[in-house]
């Protein structure tokens, strides 16, 4: 059996996590919108959670 080569986020993915959190989705859920594995998700999630909560990405001002 071949795994299947990891792809990383695109940064629209990013921003639809963040909306999904903002919204109050479980983790779950927002895997599956994305067909992503939930521990991606979770990974991403505390990966960029700063103070404020989670931030897909910073754009420079």
């Amino acid at each position: 059996m071949r795994k299947e080569k990891y792809k990383r986020l695109t940064n629209t993915e990013r921003e639809e996590i963040s909306r999904y959190l903002a919204r109050g989705k479980p983790l779950k859920q927002i895997a599956k919108q994305l067909v992503r594995s939930p521990s991606t998700i979770s990974r991403e999630i505390k990966r960029n959670r700063g103070r404020t909560g989670y931030r897909g990405f910073v754009v420079d001002p």
